[in-house]
């Protein structure tokens, strides 16, 4: 494998899988190669192993607008999404560009040659790549650590303690009492997952409600679209139907909040057993989509509370004791086992330092360009997806941008592009998203600005009309 090439992407996930085969399609005779950290491909969805690993977004917005998902199933298992990330790589050759073990630390950018030299750790050894522009495509996790709290009194549990992040191979939950911490997607998935697979109850324990809503596990548009004009033409079709509907209920959310409150409520008391309090478990204190909304496939939650194998509990944890947790209302849930889902860590790039020059880059004190490249960082992208609709909406428009600014850059005959911020411009965070995530990282984060092309609107429909039709030549962006 050559130790230099055109463009070198970081992560063999969803994202740098789909970066590497827009390289492969789009720009013939381009050499590049994916540095990933792990023994094998395919990201998030590879590395968690919790019992109902599934997607929060539909399937026809998550998978790639090249490459169709097949079938009708609107919210995937893990195991399926990552079938269908690796698949996407063999089509499009992309596996065979895929350097394993490869744990990126550093590159730096030299303005002589107008290269990045990039420093990954291999066997415990340092070993270097050069590459003439840089695709980071790891996300913004911390696939390290995730979000753990600690808990009075937790080293006294008797039994066992896990965080969804680091799943044990030999958990057996079959006949146990379980307590699962949090309200977010992973606790909504994992409750009715465990109690499909024998455990003998299942507590989901919360500080605060979630809006949690049941949409249909299989999509029926799909299915009779694809037996009368077959599997791609439904796929778009299918895709385009759900990204308005996705885009509708996010402005109804941020314009009538109170209409949608009354909808989700709606739904939910229709699954919930007559004269369930919803109002105390399912009725957060914020607007919808302050935070991520929850969705869970035929409303299987509702479904395992309503049987009573499962029950949702909305107090805080004094502290727990040998043989589960006690509660601050004096309450005591017995557990045999207690899953900590309190969420993930933040981490942009990979915890990989940039340097421009022989000076450091400090991501938090940089302004993102159009929410993918950074101010004052040469021939440098990065991928992150929306945090109000499917991840891969944002990523494949990202990678159609990276694909049209490589190919002006060949034909203009440049070595090298970076966005000039202009200091009139005022910051704004880039994830203006009140999760728990994001709020204990926002520091670290580049900002965005309060006019385009600083700023991001979250709206695949406008942003496909306006990143597909750029100028490349927007004064903003300086080639030389």
């Amino acid at each position: 494998m050559s130790d230099h090439v055109d463009v070198l992407i970081i992560g063999a996930g969803l994202s740098g899988i789909g970066a590497a085969a827009h390289l492969a399609k789009d720009l013939p005779g381009t050499t590049y190669a994916v540095l990933e950290r792990r023994a094998v491909s395919g990201g998030t969805w590879d590395l968690f192993r919790y019992p109902g690993v599934r997607s929060d977004s539909d399937m026809h917005t998550l998978g790639y607008r090249f490459r169709p998902w097949v079938g009708d199933t609107a919210l995937a298992d893990g195991a399926s999404i990552l079938d269908y990330v690796r698949e996407t790589a063999r089509e499009f050759g992309v596996d065979r560009q895929i350097r394993y073990g490869h744990h990126v630390t550093g590159a730096a950018w030299d303005s002589g040659t107008a290269r990045w030299t990039v420093t990954a750790e291999v066997d415990g050894e340092a070993r270097t790549t050069t590459a003439d522009f840089l695709w980071a495509c790891s996300g913004y996790y911390d696939y390290d650590e995730g979000h753990s709290p600690h808990f009075e009194g937790q080293e006294r549990f008797d039994g066992r303690l896990v965080h969804p992040q680091h799943w044990p191979d030999d958990l057996d939950h079959a006949g146990k009492r379980v307590v699962v911490i949090g309200s977010g997607a992973t606790a909504v998935t994992l409750v009715p997952a465990m109690v499909a697979s024998g455990a003998a109850h299942v507590t989901m324990l919360q500080r605060s409600p979630t809006y949690i809503l049941p949409v249909p596990g299989r999509d029926a548009v799909k299915r009779r679209l694809t037996s009368v004009v077959g599997e791609k033409r439904s796929y778009a079709v299918t895709r385009w139907k759900n990204i308005g509907l996705q885009s509708a209920l996010y402005r109804l959310s941020r314009t009538r909040p109170a209409v949608v409150r009354r909808m989700v409520r709606k739904a939910n008391v229709a699954l919930l057993p007559p004269g369930y309090p919803v109002d105390t478990h399912f009725n957060p204190t914020y607007d919808p989509w302050d935070q991520r909304m929850c969705l869970v496939p035929d409303g299987d939650l509702f479904h395992a509370i309503r049987e009573g194998r499962a029950e949702v509990v909305t107090d805080r944890i004094r502290t727990f004791t040998e043989t589960g947790v006690e509660l601050e209302s004096g309450t005591r849930l017995d557990a045999d086992i207690v899953v900590t889902a309190t969420g993930l860590n933040l981490k942009i790039f990979g915890g990989a330092e940039l340097v421009v020059d022989g000076e450091v880059v400090k991501p938090h004190e940089a302004m993102a360009y159009r929410a993918m490249m950074l101010s004052g960082v040469p021939n440098f992208a990065f991928t992150i997806g929306y945090t109000n609709a499917s991840w891969t909406l944002k990523a494949d428009l990202v990678a159609e941008y990276v694909v049209r600014l490589l190919a002006h850059r060949r034909a203009a005959g440049k070595r090298s592009v970076v966005p000039v911020r202009d200091a009139s411009v005022a910051e704004a965070p880039l994830m203006d998203f009140d999760a728990g995530y994001v709020r204990r990282a926002v520091h670290t984060l580049p900002h965005q600005g309060d006019v385009e092309p600083w700023s991001l609107r979250q709206n695949y429909l406008y942003d496909a009309r306006t990143l597909r039709r750029a100028k490349l030549d927007d004064g903003v962006l300086r080639w030389s």
